[in-house]
């Protein structure tokens, strides 16, 4: 069952609601009875992705630059 709690209560015992909410419990901050917000806990956030990871871990054998030189130079052409 989730907890309502008025707005002045919520501002007196702010820091024991958070805390609780941080362990798993919700609870509802209501405005003259009306329920206004629930208070959730925070969804642990996915980790952040390390970008060149794999550096140095492949070669590339062909010379992509020669290899598609007209077709660079035909989508970058002022004639187009």
């Amino acid at each position: 069952m989730t907890v309502t709690v008025n707005i002045h209560e919520a501002k007196t015992h702010l820091s024991r609601l958070v805390e609780q909410a941080s362990k798993g419990r919700e609870f509802v901050i209501a405005k003259a009875g009306k329920p206004m917000v629930r208070v959730v806990p925070i969804e642990a956030l996915p980790a952040e992705r390390e970008l060149g990871f794999l550096a140095g871990q492949g070669v590339i054998q062909a010379d992509v630059k020669t290899a598609f030189a007209s077709d660079i130079d035909a989508m970058f052409s002022p004639d187009r």
